[in-house]
């Protein structure tokens, strides 16, 4: 039985079939948003689980990253627009480095230089949420749309945006556990 990690209420994510447990311990299991929180406006949203430890038949799990499926992502994407991509590497609060992309969809064309400060926007509000924030409530926010909304609302004032959205993340080093020990 896996299980989602804590700070994703620990919804049971399905099973997996392995003839040692030990073989476990390493994978990657995925599964959408609205499988945890049951809600259908989540559907679109991939999650990605890594397996870290195992307990009986339960398998414990850490955040590994997430992406907008490929259909939605193309649902947002339209002429006469100008879509602005901002992809940044961030370390959190205790220590794991996250690449996360961010992407804005615009109600017009806007120029080159609105687009250069709309992404400085988006590095500096990820970069300060990081900073402040462990994996586990950085994940949360990034998930729920709660770093979307602050780029969104402080980019508004430079363009008409339709929609700002964390298209991706995923965490690419990551503490073993006795240091994580440590730095708690």
């Amino acid at each position: 039985m896996v299980m989602s990690p804590p700070y994703f209420g620990n919804v049971e994510l399905g099973a997996v079939p392995s003839d040692t447990p030990e073989k476990l311990v390493g994978r990657v299991i995925d599964s959408t948003l609205y499988d945890i929180t049951n809600d259908f406006a989540h559907q679109y949203l991939k999650m990605y689980f890594q397996i870290t430890e195992i307990e009986g038949k339960t398998a414990k799990t850490m955040y590994k990253g997430h992406e907008y499926s490929r259909d939605y992502l193309r649902s947002l994407v339209r002429r006469r627009t100008t879509k602005v991509d901002g992809l940044f590497g961030v370390t959190t609060k205790d220590g794991y480095t996250l690449r996360v992309a961010v992407s804005a969809f615009t109600l017009s064309r806007i120029k080159t230089s609105q687009e250069k400060i709309l992404r400085s926007i988006m590095d500096k509000i990820i970069r300060e949420k990081a900073a402040a924030l462990t994996l586990d409530q950085l994940a949360q926010e990034i998930v729920l749309g709660k770093i979307a909304s602050d780029v969104y609302n402080e980019a508004k004032k430079i363009a008409p945006l339709r929609h700002v959205g964390i298209r991706a993340s995923k965490v690419v080093t990551q503490l073993s556990q006795p240091q994580a020990q440590k730095a708690e």
